[in-house]
């Protein structure tokens, strides 16, 4: 049965299967991955088909318009297509069915499967772009989340609900890290999207990381970088929209995305070839509008009515932790996770830095004094960081910092408690357990 919440979202959607005059056009130019059609309307979101020299049809998506000439963009390579080919509307918005059946199963942006099963025969058919909650009816973050990560449990408490980026250059283990907690974290339903990142990780993340037993409380949504930025961004959208029907059900819904920098990078592949002009590392502006309000669609559910925790891997291009994209995740999330390639070359996993690693719900979250140990575990951790080329030529003289000289003596078992095995589960109150031994 549909919630409210469901139920409106039908009514705003138009009549998509009511019988509609067919609308063609010709295709009259291609520049780069921009298809242009003349004689035909069509509003932005459209799919159409394009004919090809080969008697075959391609799909594509309404992205822009100038005067009477659409801009396209293909969901798959323009392989075939010729000057006047056939241009026909077949959709008027982008929607895709919702249902339980989805559980369990592999998909793409439009909701075909890739899982080589039948495609999931469900009821509930909603736009792509959801439909924004009055933030005044959310419902509050006041319960942990037990990620089964002693470094995140301890010193970084998240609450379900709560929206959290996973900071790194390139090979640092943001992927690793997105698969412990997928197999850790206890939700009632997983949803993932493996968004723009290389093609074989997507099986080894259903094989590796899931499993058979995680794999059937979750749904895949998967658009490799082989595939159009159109497609991508389609990925994304429906990823959020899987999570917000389960939600919308009263579930505790886990979201990983897999990553926000890709998701950005289909925007600007868009962007820049419908004639969006560049910005800050030549992302344009519609980058910097759609990354919050793909966030801002996680998060607790009316009146507190099901939740989703979202957690988006976020790539600093060059290590650099002031990237365009970094910056606006960092100001839009709910906390950030910050991995450091100084702890991953010294084999220290996962190569979490507490320097920059924030939880901005914490505080709500923890009695006073397990805040106040974790915060004292912090102060050391930095301390020490700040400290230590003094220490290792020798140049400190034990006594004369009380605090310096407690951070030394915890280096090493602050060190410990931050490892943590790919395959070790590290429930919250073990955790809490462990933190209060060391500090005692």
């Amino acid at each position: 049965m549909q919630t409210d919440f469901a139920m409106e979202v039908a009514r705003q959607l138009p009549q998509l299967n009511a019988p509609r005059p067919e609308r063609c056009g010709t295709l009259v130019r291609l520049v780069g991955l921009r298809l242009e059609a003349r004689g035909i309307m069509a509003p932005i979101g459209s799919c159409c088909d394009i004919s090809t020299q080969d008697g075959q049809t391609i799909e594509a998506e309404v992205v822009g318009f100038n005067d009477k000439t659409l801009y396209l963009m293909p969901l798959t390579d323009p392989v075939g297509v010729a000057p006047g080919a056939t241009v026909r509307v077949i959709k008027d918005m982008g929607s895709v069915c919702l249902g339980p059946e989805l559980l369990g199963r592999v998909l793409d942006g439009r909701g075909e499967p890739l899982d080589g099963l039948p495609k999931p025969q469900c009821d509930t058919r909603l736009s792509l772009l959801g439909l924004p909650l009055n933030p005044m009816e959310r419902g509050p973050i006041d319960r942990v989340l037990d990620v089964g990560v002693k470094a995140i449990n301890g010193m970084m408490t998240l609450g379900r609900g709560q929206r959290v980026g996973l900071v790194a250059g390139s090979g640092v283990g943001k992927s690793v890290l997105l698969g412990m907690m997928a197999r850790f974290t206890k939700a009632d339903v997983v949803v993932i999207g493996l968004i723009g990142e290389r093609g074989r990780e997507v099986q080894a993340f259903i094989q590796e990381s899931l499993g058979p037993e995680g794999l059937a409380k979750s749904v895949v949504i998967a658009a490799p970088a082989n595939v159009s930025p159109v497609l991508r961004l389609k990925s994304a959208h429906m990823t959020h929209l899987v999570a917000e029907y389960f939600r919308d059900q009263g579930l505790n819904v886990l979201m990983l995305v897999d990553s926000l920098t890709r998701v950005a990078h289909a925007q600007r592949e868009i962007g820049l070839a419908i004639g969006e002009p560049p910005t800050a590392k030549g992302y344009p502006p519609s980058v910097f509008a759609l990354l919050p309000s793909l966030i801002e669609r996680a998060g607790v559910g009316r009146h507190g009515h099901g939740s989703i925790t979202a957690i988006y891997t976020v790539l600093a291009e060059g290590d650099d932790a002031n990237d365009p994209i970094v910056d606006i995740a960092r100001a839009s999330l709910d906390g950030q996770v910050m991995l450091s390639r100084k702890l991953a070359d010294a084999a220290h996993y996962p190569a979490i830095d507490l320097n920059g690693s924030i939880s901005r719900v914490m505080q709500n979250l923890l009695p006073p004094e397990d805040l106040k140990l974790a915060n004292k575990c912090r102060r050391l951790w930095s301390l020490y960081q700040q400290n230590q080329d003094l220490i290792q030529v020798g140049a400190y003289e034990a006594g004369s910092n009380p605090q310096l000289d407690e951070a030394i003596r915890l280096r090493e078992s602050l060190e410990v408690f931050l490892r943590q095995d790919m395959h070790a589960c590290e429930d919250e109150q073990s955790t809490r357990a462990h933190l209060r031994e060391m500090l005692s």
